[in-house]
């Protein structure tokens, strides 16, 4: 089983306009609103891709209950804990003439102390059976800053392997978890490090600081693939070509592909094959956090991953 925990979901609305123009009154030709962020957009990835799963994490108020409805709709198991604050509302503009896309983010709200306790009780019940665990996001104002690590460290030592897609300090407080998968970005490679990342040679040092004992770091780069260092070998994992339509989420459905793959036992070249068909499955889907499993499985075999340089 798979545990997904993230602590700042949100109802997501995506607006697409045949042409966009500042200063004037746009009229959507399509308009949704389903439920999504970070921790539901892999679980529901997961689910996709016919893995058990489970979510986790906090819902308020009448966007909270429209979440958990949405979740339950798409076949999404989840065990949220319910708070006072309202679930945020995202908001994504598709430009069909430009073919740009733009995120209007709301931030969450702080939630009480009390919250974060009762959410580390619902995740210490479901290690207890899970095979991997994937933390994604940030977390609420004021939430505390070592949350992941208290979970990483506790999925440790249930043998649950943990893979955390984060940045800042929550996830620089993480990285000493022996076995953690760390999923970043370059640019939160190069935050992370304090320095620009640019080349291979220093992309490949940078990795290899952050890397985990007995873990491994993957670094996505949207079109241009991504690169893994899993503590014995790199990896250039490259991004198959296919029509975008949307590429918000793809890092969650890359971070979904991988667990699926490392919950079934897969070897990290298989597992890395998958993470990468699944993030460009997922660009090819109108909605964030959705793939067809189908096309999935067709992009696998355009995703092999390639050693990548010297060890």
């Amino acid at each position: 089983m798979i545990l997904t925990v993230g602590t700042t979901p949100t109802m997501q609305r995506t607006m697409t306009f045949d042409r966009l123009r500042l200063d004037h009154v746009n009229r959507s030709v399509v308009t949704d609103e389903y439920a999504s962020g970070k921790g539901v957009n892999v679980a529901r990835v997961a689910a996709l891709l016919g893995a058990d799963v489970i979510a986790t994490g906090f819902a308020g108020g009448a966007r909270g209950k429209a979440l958990l409805e949405g979740m339950t709709a798409d076949g999404v198991r989840h065990d949220f804990v319910r708070v006072g604050p309202e679930t945020r509302l995202c908001t994504t503009v598709i430009d069909r003439g430009k073919g740009t896309v733009t995120e209007l983010v709301e931030e969450s709200r702080a939630v009480e102390p009390a919250d974060w306790d009762r959410l580390l009780r619902v995740v210490r019940k479901h290690l207890k059976v899970a095979k991997v665990c994937v933390l994604s996001g940030s977390l609420p104002p004021g939430g505390d800053e070592d949350f992941y690590r208290q979970v990483a460290e506790l999925a440790a030592a249930a043998g649950v392997r943990t893979i955390i897609d984060a940045r800042g300090r929550p996830l620089l407080r993480a990285i000493g978890t022996a076995g953690l998968i760390v999923k970043l970005n370059r640019e939160e490679l190069a935050a992370t490090v304090g320095r620009a990342v640019g080349g291979d040679a220093a992309l490949r040092r940078a990795m290899r600081e952050v890397c985990p004992v007995g873990g491994q770091v993957i670094v996505t780069m949207g079109g241009d693939g991504a690169v893994a260092w899993d503590g014995q070998q790199s990896w250039a994992l490259p991004a198959p070509k296919i029509k975008v339509a949307n590429p918000i989420g793809s890092g969650d459905a890359f971070a979904a592909g991988l667990a699926t793959a490392l919950a079934s036992g897969k070897s990290p070249k298989v597992s890395y094959a998958l993470a990468a068909a699944s993030g460009a499955g997922n660009a090819g889907h109108q909605r964030a956090g959705y793939v067809d499993a189908a096309m999935v499985d067709r992009l696998v075999r355009r995703s092999i991953p390639r050693r990548w340089g010297r060890k």
